[in-house]
């Protein structure tokens, strides 16, 4: 290939190419890079898990959440010890519960332990003389749950042989909770580290240029978290350690795979361009193009979460736009930057070196690309084939995961849980909790004990003009029949004219949750869809190629979504899938799929204007087909971390993301989107000039039939 002369004194690529530019560039990320890493250290600052600050303030069990906050007391973590032998509890044990009782309620005097008025002694024994239990609330000045849960458990150690305790209670179970989190960013992040340095050196086999991508991808991690604690800050956005986690997660992985993708292109630049300055101008001009469109594809469905009435979801919206926005900006400005600088060498020991006659080898994927061209209907049968048998898996269980259910192994809190509704099945529920005017509160107690499901309703303090009362579901929490009831006290209670009686508490927050997540879904699924095309229809040009590949990436989502159904239930044994996995899973696996295939389809358009449509897909694919792949390896990797924590909800989403970026870069790219486009031909890129016949095209330019051959001018 001949490469043409630059003017005597003048370097191809105009001011973009400039010896002080790079230079420029790196100093003004030194100068971000100053403000922003202090802020980035104050993200975790900001997170919170609070249930009053991720559901909307327009639930039910938010509003009382928000007015037992409010009252004395109303904030305390409560906590629930259960003692219990086998072989029925001794004097000695008894003793044993009192002493423990009196010595925690001097170190953390309660407001109210249960039943130290007339429901009976502070220390209750169960009805098979098992076990005992008490409950206890301690004060927020004494700390966090996860503060507090361990500290009970230690002085409660000294006891009889045999005699067993769990510390449970919504208390217990937020601590254990928080535990799990704590450091999670770190972990992650390190995991990260580790887990793409390893790909970067696989792919590159360089002893050196594996870092540059590292240290940018690094940069641009730094700056999100610092936009994003500025966000929070300065609008109220909520982060809860789900969101900070798949920040981190989302900039890596996006980053690393822009990266790819423009050193491939500045490598092949390499080859045609001596100056490696206007090796890169041309690098971005080529890749710069689907990077942008890939980036505005995810920032727009993200940004589509804005709409959504969780505010744990509609957060994530602007905190993945900003990690993504950061992931952008530094791949396209301070990462080919450094390139530039380093020069030639940070490839050692495969230096692409210039030449005027450059040698293009068909390899693996020029090589598939013409066996699909030659079986077209057996490449696109056999992939939907796949896929289908995949989707198979949504007859599985997909039905919601208990709050119990989310530890990967059952810690003491959901443990003690079982036992005490074992030894205790009036008290084995999580209590609603019930807010009534006080001269109803009577009135609202007795049809709360009349309705059906409820296995007994405590009157509780009277404050701020509200009278509490406790309520015991029959049923275990999180189950379909808890919810039932609590649907039905809250029908109930609502009958009571005058009453503004409010139903709350950790069943009925989650209850919400689902609810809340079930409408958004139905909000948020066809607004992404809507928006995605739209940016595929105004990249391409076209409305057919949109169509298809849109489809392609929602077979996709199906069957990667019915084979991770599979897993999780007959290999790893989960009791059902999180309320926010499908909706998290959906948005990634459109908005990251369609990466792909923008990647493959904005190259083969560029390639049809010059060879036609056969030959432009097919060209697409041998020059992106390892490039995409090695993206999606390092994408899927990089969610696949998530699979390292021990909570069930993260694992589903990193494995089903994961699994599906996979699917994506390995089958629906690689093999159906070629194979549907060699079957529909140039009417793929309807109704734009490229698919009409030759005859139709103005200024020279010709279009070819699907079997032509003829060399199209630019």
């Amino acid at each position: 290939m001949a490469v043409n002369a630059a003017p005597p004194g003048k370097v191809p690529g105009g001011r973009l190419a400039g010896r002080w530019v790079p230079w420029l560039v790196i100093g003004l990320w030194l100068v971000l890079a100053a403000g922003m890493v202090p802020l980035s250290g104050k993200l975790s600052s900001v997170t919170t898990d609070s249930a009053v600050d991720t559901l909307p303030a327009s639930a039910e069990s938010t509003k009382v959440a928000v007015l037992d906050d409010s009252l004395p007391g109303g904030d305390d973590n409560t906590f629930v010890f259960v003692y219990h032998r086998a072989g029925g509890m001794t004097d000695a044990d008894r003793a044993t519960v009192k002493r423990h009782y009196n010595t925690l309620a001097k170190r953390y005097p309660p407001k109210a332990a249960a039943g130290e008025d007339d429901e009976g002694p502070p220390t209750s024994p169960s009805t098979d003389g098992k076990a005992m239990m008490f409950t206890l609330e301690v004060s927020t000045t004494y700390g966090g749950p996860e503060d507090i849960v361990g500290p009970l458990r230690d002085a409660a150690k000294d006891r009889p042989s045999g005699l067993e305790l769990d510390v449970t209670g919504p208390g217990a179970i937020d601590g254990d909770m928080d535990a799990v989190f704590d450091g999670i960013d770190v972990q992650v992040l390190l995991t990260t580290l580790v887990v793409v340095t390893l790909l970067l050196i696989l792919t590159y086999r360089s002893p050196v240029l594996w870092l540059i991508p590292l240290v940018a991808v690094g940069a641009a991690a730094l700056t999100a978290m610092g936009t994003v604690y500025l966000l929070v800050k300065g609008f109220g956005i909520v982060v809860n350690n789900q969101n900070s986690a798949l920040l981190t997660i989302l900039v890596f992985g996006v980053g690393t795979d822009y990266a790819l993708l423009l050193i491939a292109r500045y490598r092949e630049a390499l080859h045609h361009h001596e100056n490696v300055r206007v090796a890169m101008v041309h690098a971005l001009r080529g890749a710069a193009p689907a990077i942008v469109a890939s980036a505005a594809t995810v920032v727009a469905g993200l940004l589509c979460l804005l709409v959504a009435d969780l505010n744990s979801t509609s957060g994530l919206g602007p905190i993945g736009a900003a990690g993504i926005l950061c992931a952008l900006v530094a791949m396209l400005t301070l990462f080919p930057a450094v390139l530039v600088v380093l020069g030639r060498r940070i490839f050692w020991p495969a230096i692409p070196r210039f030449s005027t006659v450059v040698e293009e080898k068909p390899g693996l994927w020029g090589r598939l690309g013409t066996a699909i061209n030659r079986r077209r209907w057996v490449a696109a049968l056999s992939s939907l084939g796949v896929l289908g048998v995949l989707a198979i898996g949504l007859a599985g269980n997909t039905g919601a995961l208990r709050e119990q259910d989310q530890f990967l192994s059952a810690p003491e809190s959901v443990t003690g849980f079982t036992v005490l509704r074992q030894h205790f099945p009036e008290l084995g529920g999580q209590p609603m909790t019930i807010f009534t005017r006080p001269a109803y509160q009577e009135r609202v107690l007795d049809i709360a004990k009349g309705t059906r499901g409820v296995a007994m309703a405590i009157p509780e303090q009277t404050s701020g003009g509200w009278a509490n009362i406790s309520v015991f579901p029959k049923d275990a929490p999180d189950t379909v029949a808890e919810y039932d009831t609590i649907k039905r006290v809250r029908t109930a209670v609502h009958a009571v004219s005058g009453a503004e009686a409010i139903v709350g508490g950790p069943s009925a927050e989650n209850l919400d949750t689902e609810v809340t997540t079930s409408r958004d879904e139905k909000l948020v699924i066809p607004l992404v869809l809507i928006v995605v095309l739209i940016i595929l229809g105004l990249l391409l040009r076209a409305i057919v190629a949109p169509l298809v590949l849109m489809a392609t990436v929602i077979v996709s989502f199906a069957a990667a979504y019915g084979g991770s159904v599979f897993v999780f239930d007959t290999i790893l044994g989960f009791k059902g899938i999180d309320y926010s996995v499908p909706l998290l899973a959906f948005l990634f696996l459109v908005a990251l799929g369609v990466d792909y295939n923008i990647f493959l389809a904005s190259r083969a358009r560029e390639e049809t204007v010059r060879l036609g449509t056969r030959e432009g897909m097919l060209k697409a694919l041998s020059a992106t087909g390892g490039v995409i792949t090695s993206a999606g390896l390092v994408l899927a990797a990089t969610f696949a971390v998530l699979v390292t924590l021990p909570l069930v909800m993260l694992i589903e989403v990193g494995f089903l993301v994961a699994f599906g970026v996979l699917l994506d870069a390995l089958l629906v790219r690689s093999v159906l989107v070629p194979a549907l486009t060699l079957l529909i031909g140039r009417r793929i890129w309807w109704p734009s000039r490229l698919s009409r016949p030759a005859a139709e095209l103005p200024d020279g330019q010709q279009s070819l039939a699907d079997d032509e051959e003829p060399t199209l001018q630019r």
